[in-house]
């Protein structure tokens, strides 16, 4: 029996996989930029309310919005990093 090596191992690899889990990256990145466009107009409609009355938390309430686009965006939040992907897979 012979041992499979780390070269032999990456030889016989497909590329599909890789292809694939690059598109599955892209479609949520281009999720999270929609969900924080999304989420930018909703704070711009000027609903909330500031509790502190300064703009120094501003920042902060940016950086997290990112921080929920990004995780929404990596747990299915709105399903079009989904559909993105079933629709340009068989296309790799």
């Amino acid at each position: 029996m012979m041992p499979i090596s780390p070269s032999t191992a990456a030889i016989s690899a497909p590329e599909v996989p890789q292809e694939q889990q690059q598109l599955k990256q892209a479609a949520q990145a281009f999720e999270a930029i929609f969900l924080r466009d999304m989420i930018a107009a909703m704070r711009k409609a000027g609903l909330n309310d500031d509790l502190l009355g300064n703009s120094g938390g501003s920042q902060f309430r940016d950086m997290m919005d990112d921080r929920v686009a990004d995780d929404m965006a990596q747990t299915n939040g709105l399903g079009i990093a989904e559909l993105l992907v079933a629709q340009w897979k068989d296309k790799l």
